[in-house]
């Protein structure tokens, strides 16, 4: 099979609310796409507009209710055998790109992982808490399900980690994220406390203590991940997720009095 058959055997899908700061550099990285499926919670601001400047995207509306429910929407508005699934922040590199031109699609592996690059005002850093995820699959093997804030896909079948990265380039303001974290470390804090302590991850089990997390955060972030050698840029990310982890806290002691 040859690039441009391979290619178009996968269809890109993508989540969007309110991107217009976002969706143009990841589109830019789709133009190898014969069509995009886009799956947009009623955005207000120029997302729509910008999606409508590129041809090959169809836009399906649907009122948010949780992720993993519009990706599984989406899921029924593709029709080719493979779905590349991507957040509106994430930009293929051209080594990805070129990666998945000669994928041999049809031979047994049903799923493709994908490692990030995390970047802070358009420039990579040298790591990043993402970890590798699964965004090239096969469409019947898949279904997405909620996990705490976020979402995951399950696919049957093998999985292949591919050489090529994302980039995960979010540019909204400073304002848009806190209103995005504040939402997410709630339903996290819900999920932490109504999991039984067995079945959390050792991670989740330190994060559910309140104290640890923001510390051991920005050692890992500054130090084991080498954020202070990306200057203000590593410092910038490391303050990010210790304040991801205080918001968790700060939910979590609310949660509890509450409940007393």
């Amino acid at each position: 099979m040859n690039s441009s058959a391979i290619l178009e055997e996968i269809t890109p899908l993508i989540l969007t609310y309110n991107e217009s700061l976002n969706i143009h550099r990841t589109l830019q990285s789709l133009t190898w796409a014969k069509r995009i499926v886009i799956i947009d919670s009623y955005s207000t601001d120029e997302t729509l507009d910008i999606l409508y400047s590129y041809p090959q995207v169809e836009i399906f509306q649907r009122k948010f209710d949780s992720f993993a429910a519009q990706c599984n929407y989406g899921l029924e508005k593709i029709t080719t055998e493979w779905i590349l699934s991507l957040d509106a922040d994430y930009v293929l590199s051209d080594e990805l790109i070129d990666e998945v031109k000669t994928l041999p699609l049809e031979f047994g592996v049903e799923s493709y992982q994908v490692r990030f690059k995390y970047c802070v005002f358009g420039q990579p850093l040298r790591g990043t808490l993402l970890p590798p995820r699964k965004v090239l699959y096969k469409r019947k093997k898949a279904i997405y399900q909620n996990d705490g804030h976020a979402h995951r896909v399950s696919v049957e079948g093998s999985s292949r980690l591919l050489s090529g990265y994302i980039y995960h380039d979010d540019r909204k303001p400073l304002s848009r994220w806190l209103w995005a974290q504040d939402r997410y470390m709630g339903i996290e804090a819900k999920k932490l406390l109504e999991t039984p302590a067995s079945e959390l991850s050792l991670g989740d089990r330190i994060r559910k203590q309140k104290i640890l997390a923001p510390i051991i955060i920005l050692i890992y972030c500054l130090i084991l991940k080498g954020g202070i050698l990306d200057g203000w840029r590593g410092f910038y990310y490391a303050f990010q997720r210790v304040l991801a982890e205080i918001l968790l806290a700060i939910h979590l002691i609310e949660a509890e009095k509450f409940k007393t």
